[in-house]
């Protein structure tokens, strides 16, 4: 296929190759991360599934390495706080203790502190792989929103 050959697309669309210069147009506006977005919770949760256990983490420190990791986003400790009550009251749910999942006021502001032991690792990629299933479901609800066709 020569450089000008028209190059078929999914729409039926011919299109020309792209002219040199041409900036990507894979350009994202920075997402500020919201309370109870599955997006931002796989994000944060995925995380907590890091952090050292059995002993508190400053939610400050959190947020800014949720930040340092995903550049494009914004994550106001609030909405980690939220995450961390959200999945202490899940941990509540399923176990009926308090010891897994613990957010308590710190000196110097708010911590999270996740208990060591075998239960917490699958435990927490359950509820990870429950927030990118519920991610992908907004995902596709989204792609059926207003069809021109109407198949939405």
């Amino acid at each position: 296929m020569s450089p000008s050959t028209p190059v078929p697309t999914a729409a039926g669309l011919r299109l020309r190759p792209a002219p040199p210069g041409l900036p990507d147009p894979a350009i994202q506006p920075p997402s500020v991360a919201e309370s109870g977005d599955p997006f931002a919770a796989v994000r944060i949760l995925h995380l907590f599934a890091r952090l050292e256990r059995g002993r508190p983490i400053r939610f400050d420190e959190i947020a800014a390495a949720l930040e340092a990791t995903y550049l494009d986003w914004l994550f106001p400790r609030r909405v980690v706080v939220d995450t961390a009550l959200q999945l202490q009251a899940d941990w509540m749910a399923d176990y009926r203790n308090a010891s897994g999942i613990e957010v308590e006021e710190g000196d110097r502001g708010p911590t999270l502190t996740i208990e060591d032991s075998s239960r917490v690792d699958p435990w927490l990629v359950g509820q990870v792989q429950r927030q990118a299933a519920a991610s992908r479901q907004r995902l596709l609800e989204f792609s059926r929103l207003e069809r021109p066709t109407g198949d939405g």
